[in-house]
């Protein structure tokens, strides 16, 4: 073939996005699909005074909601491996802006529940694991990072919305905040959907043309649910994410029985200054370890950030009563727990390949699921049974070391053997 003709096939082939334009968006798709979960805290009361409920009836939404995001996420990431993620995007994103639209003309706790809740849980979910899926793909040389950066959009992402929602609900009532947010919501998502693309197969980065291509096998979900990896792994998820909970659901009781909620720090209330501290660390933790992960490993990383928290609950507990150190540790706590979302998802792929990322993840992140199912109600009856709070910090602090101690002693040889028998 000549050259000029080979240059002409060159040209008509389709260009290949920017990774990081790639990345930028999936970040705002992430930001877009966060409020329905974390601003639903300010809609409470407005939807306990529209339907007349008690905070226990309406509290029903936000359990449906993170539910079906961590349980149906399975689902939802075979989808998009079965049918492309700008469908399944573009489904995620209608579902999500309706979530508040519909759920703005609820009459009923019923109705609510089938259209807040189910619509936000299902939508949510497909959007999350769609975009970790996709980042993991796109960055095979730094998925830490990227997964990373993917999911602080989520954990940071209604820190944008927050006080804007809070005011258009002083302002303009509920019904009126929940569809113009919802339209805007929905409508950002939809266009960050049109935008995202699946990289080719073996796609390597241009400026990492020269590394060698994984030949990891690509195990689907029949063959991945068949290896002890992967139940180490989720496990581990189980592990963590129920321990973070177990503290992090209870913040506000724990913080008023320590003599902690009338405090103040720096000048601003104790508890309210925490909590924003954490939501910051919380985001900024994921693609930070996610980034240290592509430099030292994964077990490694799971070492060092396990064992944070581990160490960080523990003078936290010890030194309860001093408002601030139970601010500055509180964050301390949030930085090693929030990184399982950047940690585990790129593990996983580095492990079982990129081809079915999004439905592997999706049943990993089931785990997740687990965590905020047993979390919060497990630190509830434990403090119910004894009366103190002594049992649950025990048990959050010995399943971090545990997990620690499962990852760089049975995770990475398992991983190891795994990868040279192939």
């Amino acid at each position: 073939m000549s050259q000029a003709a080979q240059e002409i096939m060159d040209t008509a082939k389709p260009a290949i996005p920017n990774r990081w334009i790639q990345l930028a968006v999936g970040v705002l798709c992430m930001i877009s699909i966060a409020s329905p979960q974390y601003v639903w805290a300010l809609l409470t009361k407005p939807f306990m005074q529209k339907l007349d409920a008690s905070l226990a009836e309406v509290q029903v939404v936000f359990s449906i909601v993170v539910g079906l995001q961590c349980f149906l996420s399975p689902l939802g990431g075979y989808l998009i491996d079965r049918f492309g993620i700008r469908k399944l995007l573009t489904l995620g994103a209608l579902l999500v802006g309706s979530s508040w639209v519909v759920g703005s003309q609820s009459s009923s706790l019923l109705s609510l529940y089938l259209s807040y809740g189910l619509f936000a849980g299902i939508g949510t979910g497909i959007v999350y694991i769609g975009v970790v899926g996709l980042m993991v793909k796109w960055f095979p040389d730094r998925r830490g990072l990227a997964a990373g950066i993917a999911a602080s959009g989520y954990g940071m992402g209604a820190s944008l919305t927050t006080f804007p929602v809070s005011n258009s609900l002083a302002a303009n009532g509920l019904e009126w905040t929940l569809i113009s947010f919802g339209l805007m919501f929905g409508l950002v998502c939809l266009v960050c959907a049109w935008i995202l693309k699946t990289p080719p197969e073996n796609y390597q980065a241009t400026e990492h043309a020269s590394l060698p291509v994984s030949h990891v096998p690509e195990l689907g979900p029949s063959q991945l649910l068949r290896q002890p990896i992967f139940w180490t792994m989720f496990l581990m998820m189980v592990l963590m994410s129920t321990s973070g909970l177990m503290v992090v659901s209870q913040m506000g009781a724990f913080a008023k029985d320590f003599g902690i909620i009338d405090a103040t720090v720096f000048g601003m209330a104790a508890l309210p200054l925490a909590m924003t501290i954490d939501r910051l660390m919380n985001g900024l933790t994921r693609p930070f370890f996610g980034w240290v992960s592509d430099k030292i490993g994964r077990e490694n990383t799971m070492l060092i950030a396990f064992t944070l928290e581990g160490m960080a609950m523990t003078v936290w507990f010890l030194t309860r009563d001093n408002a601030v150190l139970f601010v500055l540790l509180s964050g301390v706590v949030f930085f090693g727990w929030g990184e399982i979302f950047s940690l585990f998802p790129s593990t996983l792929t580095d492990t079982f390949g990129a081809k079915f990322a999004s439905t592997n993840y999706g049943f990993l992140y089931a785990g997740a699921g687990v965590g905020a199912i047993l979390g919060g109600p497990l630190a509830a009856l434990m403090f119910q049974a004894g009366g103190t709070w002594t049992p649950v910090f025990v048990t959050a602090i010995a399943a971090n070391f545990l997990t620690a101690a499962l990852a760089i002693l049975i995770l990475k040889p398992m991983r190891r053997a795994y990868i040279q028998r192939h």
